[in-house]
């Protein structure tokens, strides 16, 4: 081989992404919520996932690896979790670095590059599996401890290089996180013609052991921990890049290999998820959403490529990430995906996703070669005088970027994230940090606070100790406890040390909290005590050594923290109002309600502390959807965490859905972050996070049973509407009226004792809604509106009364008539079972008002509105919105032929009796031969022939009382089943006592009614019998 020659470059490799599947055990979080498993693997290869819903829909995937880390499993004496017996098919962290870490190593010996994904929701063990807990080690120390035993191993006419970097993408930009100063905007990714896209500036420092990676990532996850609680971002919101460059120099053939290991742990995937902020008119505006976003974009493009679709652009240059991981996807790289899933019913949506977004990852094709080069002559002199400098160890320092350059596969590049070509190589130091050694001395023997991350893998990497006398904490950086994150102030609490008891007292107004109560005085702390300060940074105090015993500290995780502040708060799942199945268990989907409340509390309490730093003026609160609310049928609805919005000086109010929230508190912390960083933060009115447009508002709803319609009795009440917390918003007058088709009201005469009386009749009714009384809405600002709507049987939309402003008890006045022109037995059944529900909404200047117009629906030819009509859709153009009139004339005279045959029908049956009744009459008067004048004998018949329809009149007049009676029982049962008791122990007594007496009185009201039916029935039969004629 000739000076400055490249050796013959090998032909690319096709090689699919390696995908594996690994599903952890439940969290406590899952435990909590009565959590199912929906996750099989009945092989090594396949992972089956169950719909929850619906248990015969079953999807099964098949992938290159499934590890199976649910169940059967144990600790040994070392706290590694191992197979409890032999036939367990448990896979522990040994096993997945076997198949996945020892391949990364073979490919990297061999001169390939080497990528590692991990990819999941939040909490499905990405990290676990990358980077791992205590005794139990990811992939990524296996890997490096790994690598240089091996290079310990290894003949010594060769050279080994190892270099360290590791950054952090957040919001679209790059944080070094071996470096403590933060680039304003973060690192530039460039782009150049043989490294393709790398990180300038980016530090990559030489390592000759383990020891010296271990430090370097040990200090990376120290600054990731401070910058996480500095810009208020979890770490679940970034992704962490660790690039390892491994090149192999053998001296003896003047000959390199370069490879270059990539192991990356993604954000969690259910930022990426469209309908994680559906409905918001800022959904496409995070950088935190759009990253993920972008390399399902890449991944679904080398996808359908890869199955031989046309595919004209795949979007690398898109975002940040997609730049970096162009050589990992598509490109010169080896790459290994582990999607980490959750067994739990609760997180089945995810799971599948996450499922289907591996299954695409594994069409994709990569072109990996061998990176080789020739070694020119001066380099290798340099080589052996750096040798010689280093003691012959076997490693050398990194050589410069054109001695490293690998030559590029067909023109692209050969290695990802590197240094530009004029960057510098900083040392390995830990200026400003502990010795390890030292720092264990001193948690020995001082007491100390211990951060607490919502992910395990930061929590306990912050440690700030109490030294005797008293210290300050807070911004400031005279504090002795410097402290970072959202509503921490200056001077925000002071610490006291003193005569073995430590104490600690808020300054001013700032936000402490102990155990989960907050505190405005000074408090004595007792080891192992729960602290968070500001809005959300929390610490675990570990008090002094003779305090201390042999505790887990893992029990008190970042949950426990929020678990204990929600009891504090009074937030439990019973004020939540879970039902119980019977069996002493809570309704599983309430408490799945209840986790993602507490959940939410923290992010709510951060979303506020940032509006109040920025001057925003609003309040946001948590509410529970349907809490207290049902379907038709009385059925409960599902429940789901809403965040309700309020602007303090305008009193405006929006209404936000959990993933409509989750995206806008993304957007704050972008804004908050630029005002941290000095920027301007002011953004247009329509970009602006914290706002919306005014919008309508949904108050609550009322239930109007619609029995009596069935028997044709006008129904009168007054119905309370219920909001979302089971509490009385307002009160509405309703009168639901059988009618003719004329609007004649029906009377007495009209009730029948049996509905299917009505079955195939036509049926007229109108619904009148009159007034509403004691509007809380209107009571907070009087400046406010309100509208009424709903939806009766199968109307194909609903129907709105006209806006109603600034009145507290405003006059609705309105009525609908409605018309069934052949009742069927399922529209009865519904009159029946159902009620109407009607839904009160609250208007506010400005807003769009509901649309009152009745244009889509269907009327007759007298104007009334039609319902059960599926029978006359299906004889109907799809696309009519009204009937025409061929249809009308044609509907009208099938009606009028049917009337007429009633009539016919009815005169022939009358005939009969009269004939009957005459016969009768004549055979008595020839049998007892007396005179009788021909008018009394019609008057008698004419008594005998109207006894049915008085009897049948005094029988739906006592079932008229009965069902209005009913009416009333079930409003006093509704009332109680919303009525909670008290919080208050000494109040308990009396709530009980109080429940006792309107149980009571509700017991006296049924038995009252069934009481009079039974005697009303008992009178109606007497009279029917002593009227019957005495020869019977």
């Amino acid at each position: 081989m000739s000076d400055g020659k490249m050796v013959k470059m090998p032909m690319p490799r096709m090689d699919s992404v390696t995908v594996a599947v690994r599903v952890r055990p439940f969290s406590q979080r899952e435990k909590n919520s009565g959590s199912k498993c929906v996750i099989s693997m009945h092989s090594r290869t396949t992972t089956t996932i169950q719909d929850p819903k619906n248990p015969e829909h079953r999807k099964t995937f098949t992938f290159d690896l499934a590890y199976w880390s649910h169940d059967g499993f144990q600790k040994d004496k070392d706290g590694v979790f191992i197979s409890t017996d032999p036939s367990s098919k448990f896979a522990s962290q040994k096993d997945v670095f076997h198949d996945l870490g020892r391949g990364i190593l073979d490919s990297a010996w061999q001169g390939y590059n080497a990528t590692l994904l991990a990819y999941g929701q939040t909490g499905s063990g990405k990290s676990y599996s990358m980077v791992g807990l205590g005794a139990n080690k990811g992939i990524i120390p296996n890997v490096c401890e790994e690598l240089f035993q091996a290079i310990e191993e290894r003949e010594r006419n060769q050279e080994y290089q190892v270099t360290f970097s590791m950054l952090e993408i957040y919001n679209e930009q790059i944080r070094d996180l071996l470096s403590r100063t933060k680039q304003p905007g973060g690192l530039k990714v460039r782009e150049d013609q043989h490294l393709g896209f790398y990180v300038d500036g980016l530090k990559s420092v030489p390592c000759g052991n383990y020891a010296q990676i271990e430090r370097l990532m040990e200090q990376g996850t120290k600054i990731r921990t401070t910058a996480s609680t500095n810009m208020n971002a979890s770490s679940s919101r970034s992704h962490m890049v660790i690039t390892i460059q491994f090149r192999q120099v053998f001296l003896d053939r003047d000959l390199t290999k370069q490879s270059t290991i990539n192991l990356v742990d993604l954000a969690g995937s259910e930022r990426q998820k469209s309908s994680g902020s559906e409905g918001d008119r800022l959904r496409e505006g995070s950088q935190v959403n759009l990253s993920l976003t972008n390399l399902g974009n890449v991944i679904s493009a080398l996808a359908d490529a890869a199955t031989g679709k046309k595919v004209l652009h795949i979007p690398y240059r898109d975002s940040v990430l997609t730049k970096l991981l162009q050589p990992a996807l598509g490109g010169n790289s080896r790459t290994t995906l582990i999607a980490a899933i959750s067994p739990a019913d609760i997180c089945y949506e995810e799971t599948l996703s996450t499922l289907r977004y591996a299954e695409r990852a594994k069409k994709i094709r990569n072109r990996a070669v061998v990176n080789t080069s020739t070694l020119m002559r001066e380099s290798k002199a340099e080589n052996d005088r750096a040798l010689l400098v280093r003691g012959n160890s076997g490693m050398a320092g990194k050589l410069s970027q054109e001695q490293c350059r690998s030559r590029p596969a067909a023109g692209r590049p050969g290695v990802g994230w590197r240094e530009g070509p004029a960057a510098g190589q900083p040392g390995a130091r830990r200026g400003g940090l502990l010795s390890l050694p030292q720092e264990q001395w001193i948690m020995k023997t001082l007491p100390h606070l211990l951060n607490v991350n919502e992910d395990p893998q930061l929590t306990g990497v912050l440690k700030y100790f109490i030294q005797a006398g008293s210290c300050d904490a807070g911004r400031a950086a005279s504090n002795a406890i410097r402290l970072q994150g959202l509503g921490i102030s200056d001077k925000h609490a002071s610490f006291t040390n003193s005569d073995g008891k430590v104490t600690v007292t808020p300054h001013s107004k700032c936000k402490v909290v102990v155990n989960g109560v907050p505190i405005v005085t000074k408090t004595k702390l007792q080891h192992l005590d729960r602290i968070i300060l500001g809005s959300n940074s929390a610490y675990l105090y570990i008090g002094f050594p003779s305090e201390r015993g042999s505790e887990d500290l893992t029990r008190f995780d970042y949950d426990f923290f929020q678990l204990e502040r929600a009891a504090a708060e009074g937030v439990s799942v019973d004020k939540l109002g879970a039902a119980s199945h019977g069996d002493g268990k809570a309704d599983p989907g309430m408490l799945a309600v209840f986790q993602d409340y507490v959940r939410l509390m923290p992010l709510v309490a951060e979303a506020n502390q940032m509006g109040e730093e920025l001057k925003k003026g609003l309040r946001m609160e948590l509410k529970v959807k349907n809490l207290a609310a049902s379907d038709s049928r009385g059925h409960e609805l599902q429940k789901e965490v809403m965040v309700k919005v309020t602007n303090q000086r305008t009193r405006e109010v929006w209404i936000w859905s959990k993933a409509k929230f989750i995206n806008r508190k993304f957007l704050m912390e972008e804004l908050y972050q630029r005002f941290l960083d000095g920027e301007d933060s002011h953004v247009a009115q329509e970009d602006d996070p914290f706002w919306d447009p005014v919008e309508v508002v949904h108050l609550g709803s009322a239930h109007i049973w619609l029995q009596s319609l069935a028997y044709s009795m006008k129904l009168e009440d007054q119905v309370e509407f219920m909001n979302c917390e089971g509490e009385e918003e307002a009160v509405v007058h309703v009168c639901v009226t059988p009618c003719s088709p004329a609007g004649r009201a029906c009377g007495e005469e009209d009730v029948v004792i049996d509905p299917s009386e009505l079955l195939g009749k036509r049926m007229d009714f109108q619904v009148g809604l009159v007034r509403c009384l004691g509007v809380k809405w209107l009571k907070e600002d009087t400046e406010r509106g309100i509208q009424m709507g709903y939806r009766i049987y199968d109307l194909s939309s609903t129907l709105y009364t006209k806006p109603v402003w600034k009145m507290v008890n405003p006059q609705i006045e309105e009525t609908v008539q409605f018309t069934a022109l052949n009742a069927s037995q399922e529209f009865l059944n519904y009159l029946q079972t159902d009620a109407l529900i009607v839904d009160l909404w609250g208007l506010q200047e400005g807003c769009t008002q509901l649309d009152c117009s009745q244009s889509d629906l269907m009327v007759t030819s007298e104007g009334h509105v039609m319902v059960d009509t599926k029978k006359m859709s299906t004889l109907m153009d799809p696309g009519q919105v009204q009937i025409s009139e061929l249809y009308m004339k044609l509907l009208k005279l099938e009606q009028e032929t049917e009337l007429l045959r009633d009539t016919n029908r009815a005169l022939r049956e009358e005939n009969v009796f009269l004939k009957q009744s005459l016969e009768k009459v004549g055979s008595t008067q020839q049998g007892e031969r007396l005179p009788h004048k021909p008018s009394n004998t019609l008057k008698e018949m004419n008594q005998m022939y109207t006894r049915p329809a008085s009897s049948d009149r005094e029988f739906a007049k006592a079932l008229k009382l009965f069902y209005h009676s009913m009416n009333q029982a079930r409003g006093q049962l509704l009332r109680l089943r919303q009525e909670k008791p008290p919080e208050e122990d000494e109040m308990l007594r009396p709530f009980v006592q109080q429940q006792a007496q309107k149980l009571k009185d509700f017991g006296d009201v049924l038995e009252s009614s069934l009481r009079r039916l039974k005697n009303d029935v008992a009178v109606i039969v007497k009279k029917k019998r002593a009227s019957l004629p005495q020869a019977e």
